[in-house]
């Protein structure tokens, strides 16, 4: 059987990352980043793992996957994150001139949507893909924290 590389495959291995980070008692976001149907960067939030509120899962699949291809623009490649990026994750979005980006839940509190446009004119945007499970991670969370 031929294995499909769509945009739900994908998005299954950015859940694994937000799995891990949930494991970690981060906030579940996980996010893969692929280059030619191959998966170049993976990374989950590690916000108070490293006692940093600028690493996002987002901000560290960026670093990874320049260092990955050795530029820091990320043209052809395209990012699935579990969760609708902050503004912040946004703007360095813009900056590495990301193709594509594809994630799952919508934020509407903290999304970039709620401040216009942030990306780049040619980002491509795919909402929505496996937001069921995405949510599903993020609500378990949460609930844990109020419990």
């Amino acid at each position: 059987m031929e294995q499909v590389f769509d945009d739900a495959f994908f998005m299954k291995k950015a859940l694994s990352e937000a799995q891990v980070a949930l494991e970690k008692g981060e906030v579940p976001v996980g996010v893969v980043v692929v280059a030619k149907n191959t998966i170049i960067a993976r990374a989950h939030n590690l916000t108070e793992a490293l006692t940093d509120v600028t690493a996002h899962a987002e901000m560290q699949a960026i670093t990874a996957a320049a260092n990955s291809i050795g530029g820091k623009y990320l043209q052809g490649c395209t990012m699935y994150v579990t969760l609708e990026p902050c503004s912040m994750c946004a703007g360095a979005l813009y900056w590495s001139q990301i193709s594509r980006l594809v994630f799952a839940a919508e934020d509407p509190k903290r999304g970039y949507r709620q401040q216009g446009t942030l990306l780049h004119p040619k980002t491509e945007v795919a909402a929505g893909v496996l937001a069921p499970e995405a949510s599903a991670l993020l609500h378990a969370f949460f609930k844990q924290k109020r419990d």
